[in-house]
């Protein structure tokens, strides 16, 4: 059983920072690529950012140079570092991984559970 958790998000003040993290837990040999997605209230869900297990890397233009994805390959786990936070970057973001298990030579999809992120004054 694999899952991918969340944590890092909460209320931060327009100019602030907050640092997302997903671990995938459970029976995980390792992760490919990882994306992270947002969506908020009464809109589609978008990509954010995601990296592959070479590194390399694609954000949406509404994040670029104010984001930075990142990961852990030895502790399964993806990042997202937040700079410079609007309030138009208030959504849940959800975390998502190709992640291979012990079970299955090929690797499988998951989504976490998402986490709230809010940026007011």
């Amino acid at each position: 059983q694999v899952q991918l958790v969340e944590s890092g998000g909460g209320l931060v003040q327009p100019g602030g920072s907050l640092r997302l993290s997903c671990e995938a837990s459970g029976s995980v040999v390792g992760i490919d690529a990882v994306g992270w997605y947002r969506q908020a209230p009464g809109k589609q869900r978008e990509l954010v950012a995601i990296i592959r297990s070479d590194g390399s890397t694609k954000y949406a233009d509404a994040v670029k140079g104010r984001f930075t994805i990142s990961r852990d390959n030895a502790k399964n786990t993806g990042y997202l570092q937040m700079n410079s936070l609007k309030p138009e970057d208030t959504a849940v973001y959800y975390c998502n991984a190709d992640v291979f298990d012990y079970n299955d030579p090929w690797a499988d999809n998951y989504w976490g559970q998402g986490t709230q992120v809010t940026v007011s004054s």
